[in-house]
């Protein structure tokens, strides 16, 4: 789900296993994605995960940084993590994504060795994108609500729109 010029390449972690079965990113029932990004505001409806061909109309698009299916995260090693970030920096370079949001502050930290990163907007540009890491939408993270996820959604959103380029769509 990427094209040339989105306003947001969304980047989760690595395909879940119901990810990798039925083909649609975020697609595990629980995991908060598709709620929050309608709730933030990036779409005009809450979208199912069966739809997200319709993302690159919205300016939006959605890749991983492991392209390794695993039924959780933590099952992917350290070197996955550099080599899907280092895949990830030549991706963007050629796609050239107004922002990347990396949805996952640990999958940030290992990819691109960045031990200290916090949620939010990050100092690391890749050519013209900027990076902001958003917290994982998977229901395991438990540290976060769908409130709160919807809040941080919604500042990224806040940048985008206050960037004085319009929405694709």
């Amino acid at each position: 789900m990427v094209a040339d010029g989105l306003n947001v390449l969304f980047c989760g972690i690595n395909p879940g296993l119901m990810t990798a079965a039925t083909g649609h990113h975020f697609a595990r029932p629980g995991n908060r994605f598709w709620p929050v990004l309608h709730r933030s505001g990036f779409t005009p409806r809450l979208l199912a995960p069966a739809e997200q061909d319709l993302l690159p109309s919205y300016g939006l698009g959605i890749t991983n940084v492991v392209a390794r299916a695993t039924a959780r995260a933590d099952e992917l090693s350290a070197e996955e993590y550099r080599e899907g970030g280092r895949l990830l920096a030549e991706k963007v370079g050629r796609l050239r994504p107004r922002w990347l949001a990396v949805v996952g502050v640990t999958a940030y930290r290992a990819a691109f060795a960045d031990r200290k990163a916090a949620v939010g907007p990050q100092e690391r540009v890749f050519g013209a994108t900027r990076v902001w890491v958003l917290p994982n939408p998977s229901g395991l993270n438990a540290g976060w609500s769908v409130e709160a996820m919807t809040e941080e959604f919604g500042r990224l959103r806040g940048e985008v729109a206050g960037g004085g380029v319009p929405r694709e769509g």
